[in-house]
């Protein structure tokens, strides 16, 4: 295989030391980490929150009784931005077919013109070292930095204590909240823990480019936030059907499509574990053994972390792998005519 990923130690640990993770889960993991509204309740009265405090020990978060109704309003939530960012990543790729190929068609046709845009580039000025950087990433990283951006932006507003409150309601999914919706896809951008953030962008970043050599980034990308908001949607109905009401945060849900899709498409690729090099496994394995996992913690209640926002991203980027790449990508060429059409008419 042309790519070798190397696994995030924090993800292997889940798997073996999970007494460890249970007494420090809200500061670490890599995962989307789950607090239940009792244990809020237990330390909100014990002290006041402290500079280091978490904010979830110490805000009021909604809670109340779960409904299966409850489920319609983001059932409708998922699936329109799901549509919504498979129609726009289709647009991104039309639009990036057009500006190669318009470049492609004025390249110059004579030496007076080869001449002409070479003495054009010489008046022009330097490009910055911002630009000169941007212009030395590889396609994937071009694509990881702008989604890592996104998340510490996230990660810094948590550290403004004005701000908190706000995050909470919008930044954390939570099936009892007054506000479901727009958190589903928020959610999967926020992270409280600062380990917590680095293993999740650390997993994305060993995973991402073989994603990307067989996705194309127009169709990763569509297929990333797809899957954080059905991901998202996963731990709703499991927390309905449990009748367990809580806060869930962090990139996980959507970057365990990612991690299943190569694991599915490339399941010979050798893994190893971070501080473990010499210890390799197969990609097809690891993927049966984390979604047994988290498989077992759905069934069993663990709160470790959001299994099943863990078992539904996992599910849908093996489902993208077998056939939504397939019945759903491949068939883009009707949307593209149509947007065609309209770019041309509004001229």
């Amino acid at each position: 295989m042309f790519f070798r990923n190397v696994w995030s130690a924090a993800e292997i640990n889940v798997l073996c030391k999970p007494l460890f993770y249970k007494q420090t889960s809200q500061n670490l993991g890599n995962a989307r980490l789950q607090i239940r509204s009792a244990f809020h309740n237990s330390r909100r009265s014990a002290r006041r929150p402290g500079p280091d405090t978490n904010p979830l020990d110490s805000i009021n978060v909604e809670t109340g009784p779960l409904y299966a109704r409850a489920l319609f309003k983001p059932f409708l939530f998922t699936i329109g931005v799901s549509s919504i960012s498979l129609a726009g990543c289709v647009i991104w790729e039309y639009e990036n077919l057009r500006a190669h190929a318009t470049s492609f068609l004025r390249r110059p046709g004579s030496w007076l013109h080869a001449h002409q845009k070479r003495f054009t580039a010489h008046m022009k000025s330097d490009p910055g070292p911002i630009e000169k950087w941007w212009k030395s990433l590889k396609e994937s990283e071009k694509v990881f930095y702008p989604i890592l951006a996104a998340n510490v932006l996230v990660f810094g507003a948590w550290r403004v204590r004005s701000f908190q409150p706000f995050m909470i309601k919008y930044f954390c999914s939570n099936p009892s909240s007054v506000v479901k919706c727009l958190p589903m896809v928020l959610s999967t951008f926020s992270h409280y823990s600062a380990l917590h953030l680095a293993a999740n962008m650390y997993v994305l970043y060993s995973f991402m480019p073989a994603a990307i050599a067989s996705l194309g980034k127009e169709q990763f990308v569509a297929m990333y936030l797809s899957a954080g908001v059905i991901s998202s949607f996963a731990s709703f109905i499991y927390k309905v059907i449990s009748n367990q009401p809580g806060l869930s945060l962090g990139a996980s849900g959507a970057i365990m499509s990612v991690l299943s899709y190569v694991c599915v498409q490339y399941p010979d690729t050798r893994l190893s574990i971070i501080f473990l090099p010499m210890y390799t496994f197969a990609a097809g394995n690891a993927i049966k053994v984390i979604m047994s996992v988290d498989f077992a913690g759905v069934l069993f209640g663990w709160k470790f972390f959001d299994h099943a926002a863990h078992l539904g991203g996992a599910l849908f980027g093996m489902a993208w792998c077998y056939w939504g790449s397939q019945q759903i990508w491949a068939k883009r060429e009707k949307l593209q005519q149509y947007y065609h059409s309209l770019r041309k008419d509004s001229r």
